[in-house]
């Protein structure tokens, strides 16, 4: 697992935030040689300069949590979707539910007058999947799959990936109820190496923000610990935590869950 952008909401590319990063949310997961992608925030172009960079950017199944701007600003900008010799296959669960498809909505995204080519320039093949939260899917012969519908304005799906005896998961967005635990998100990262957990707020700030769609470092904590699962990556940062903010998160979450990370650009996680 590898974080290309950690950020939410907007890009924030001051320098007090370079050393966590400005870039929205994108990770990129390989399973053996087979890669998957999950959002297509800002981060998404940096992974694009990097396959584009490598060569390695044939095929990959592209996972949108849901298609809020900062999940999806990133894709148009994808370098390795304009190949001829590319081929990706898109899918987002939270679509069906509103009557519209994940082709429709990026459609949307690549046309005057808010962008200036069409979804159509990209010249890669690309098929288009929508889904229901609750499906399994086997993208490669041996990864599994698993999909959540999470609680989040228009929906947002979470995704457990397992492959090789091993099991990481992705919950963003999601806004937890104060002081009553999602048991359908602790069946969900059961057992799970890794937990990438929206932790855009801090329990003290959270208040202020009910009915934004968000969580808590604190809630992912307790969270792990109900599921006894192992790594806690916080995610999703709000534009406002620099690096000295996301730091002192980091120095506390260790203290109260030993081996609990903040993710960073760049950072890279095995289970």
């Amino acid at each position: 697992m590898r974080f290309w952008g950690v950020r939410g909401t907007v890009p924030c590319p001051q320098e007090p935030m370079l050393r966590y990063g400005g870039n929205t949310s994108c990770i990129e997961v390989k399973c053996g040689d087979n890669r998957l992608i999950f959002d297509a925030g800002t981060g998404l172009r940096l992974l694009g300069n990097h396959l584009a960079a490598t060569g390695d950017s044939s095929a990959a199944h592209l996972f949108f949590t849901h298609t809020h701007i900062d999940h999806i600003a990133g894709l148009p900008f994808f370098r390795p979707a304009y190949s001829r010799n590319n081929q990706f296959e898109f899918w987002a669960g939270h679509l069906r539910a509103h009557g519209s498809t994940l082709q429709q909505v990026l459609v949307q995204l690549m046309q005057p007058p808010l962008f200036p080519v069409p979804l159509g320039i990209m010249h890669a093949c690309v098929c288009f999947h929508d889904f229901t939260p609750g499906e399994v899917f086997t993208p490669y012969t041996g990864v599994m799959l698993h999909t959540l519908g999470l609680n989040h304005p228009g929906g947002a799906t979470g995704y457990r990936i397992e492959f090789a005896g091993h099991v990481m998961c992705i919950v963003t967005d999601v806004e937890h109820r104060i002081g009553i635990r999602d048991e359908q998100i602790v069946e969900f990262i059961r057992g799970s190496d890794i937990v990438v957990y929206d932790c855009t707020y801090t329990d003290e700030e959270y208040p202020r923000y009910v009915g934004w769609g968000h969580s808590t470092w604190q809630e992912g904590i307790r969270l792990c610990d109900a599921a006894d699962a192992g790594r806690l990556v916080a995610f999703h940062h709000d534009p406002e935590h620099d690096d000295a903010f996301l730091d002192d998160m980091a120095r506390k979450m260790a203290r109260q869950r030993p081996g609990s990370l903040v993710a960073a650009e760049g950072l890279t996680l095995r289970p």
